[in-house]
Order: C-alpha cells, then sequence, then structure tokens
C-alpha cells in the first residue's frame, strides 16, 4: 500500500482524484446555486447536497492528510525552486480546503441548526460566533473557493508543463 519512488499508490490516487471531482463539482454546484430563486425546485436540495458533500469532502481530506503521514510521496520532481513552490502550493491547498469547511459550517449553523449528511448523521450546530456570520463567513467562502480554483488551475498546469516540457514522470506518478 505503501507509495513506490516513481508513483503514487492506489489509494493515494483515488483519494486524490476522488478529492479534485468532488472540488470541481462543489464549486459547478455553488456557483450555480447563488442564484436560485426561491421557487425553483433546487432552491433546498441544491444546498442540501452541497453541504452533505463539504461535510464528506472534509472527512476524506482528513484521511488523506492521515494517510500522507502514513505513505510518504515520492520525490517532487524539478529544480530546488519549483520544489519549495509545489510543497507550498499543497499546504496552502489544505489550508484553503479547511478554510472552505470552516466558513461552510459557519454559514450553515449560523442559526444554531445543524448540518444534515444526507440523512445519514447531522453535524451539530453551535449557533452564531460573531454579528453577520452568514454573511461574512459567505464573502470569504467565495473568495476562498476562487482561490482554490485558481491554484487547482496553477496545479494542473505544473503537472502538464512537467509531462510535456520536462518530460519527467510527475504526471504520471498521479495517473
Amino acid at each position: 500500500m505503501g507509495n513506490k519512488p516513481s508513483s503514487y499508490n492506489t489509494l493515494s490516487k483515488i483519494l486524490h482524484w476522488g478529492s479534485a471531482i468532488t472540488v470541481f463539482g462543489l464549486f459547478a454546484a455553488g456557483y450555480w446555486m447563488v442564484d436560485l430563486s426561491y421557487y425553483s425546485e433546487w432552491y433546498n436540495t441544491a444546498p442540501h447536497w452541497h453541504k452533505s458533500m463539504g461535510i464528506l469532502l472534509c472527512c476524506v481530506t482528513i484521511i488523506r492528510l492521515l494517510w500522507k503521514v502514513l505513505s510518504p510521496a515520492p520525490a517532487i520532481l524539478g529544480s530546488p525552486l519549483e520544489r519549495k513552490a509545489a510543497i507550498s502550493a499543497h499546504h496552502l491547498l489544505y489550508l484553503l480546503l479547511f478554510t472552505l469547511f470552516t466558513t461552510g459550517y459557519l454559514i450553515s449553523t449560523a442559526d444554531g441548526r445543524g448540518i444534515d449528511v444526507f440523512d445519514w448523521f447531522e453535524v451539530s450546530g453551535m449557533g452564531s460566533f460573531f454579528e453577520d456570520q452568514e454573511d461574512l463567513a459567505g464573502l470569504v467562502h467565495r473568495y476562498t473557493a476562487y482561490t482554490v480554483m485558481g491554484l487547482v488551475s496553477i496545479h494542473a498546469i505544473a503537472a502538464l508543463k512537467h509531462h510535456f516540457i520536462n518530460k519527467d514522470n510527475t504526471l504520471k506518478k498521479m495517473l
């Protein structure tokens, strides 16, 4: 189950690509949801699914971080600056994801209600911690989501650069 020097293991690949697909899906859903009217048939369903998937992604991200400790990644290729940039980008991506999880929680539970996750379980709400919590957390959530999409784009471009220009196995390690 451990990573090889030349490749990530199957679980690491599943966690990576599953998280990537979920992040893109949540971004697209969030972008679409903000324009839903009260009379839309999706007005309640879309936020429920968005919150549920966000909670599940948070759990998967915690598992992913634990797995990274247990199964360290193969060496990062490139110049010292590229390696440092890659490590910094990964750390920043995790920080931004946890910012999204936290602000999503603050938006959803400001009124004291919990978050129902697909009718499987509920994450308890703790109410409002500060004035205008929903609005302020919403702004941070929105701009953090845009930042994540920008960072993910840079991440993808860097992987493609390694594949097509450097002709190394950086991209192949995760495929």
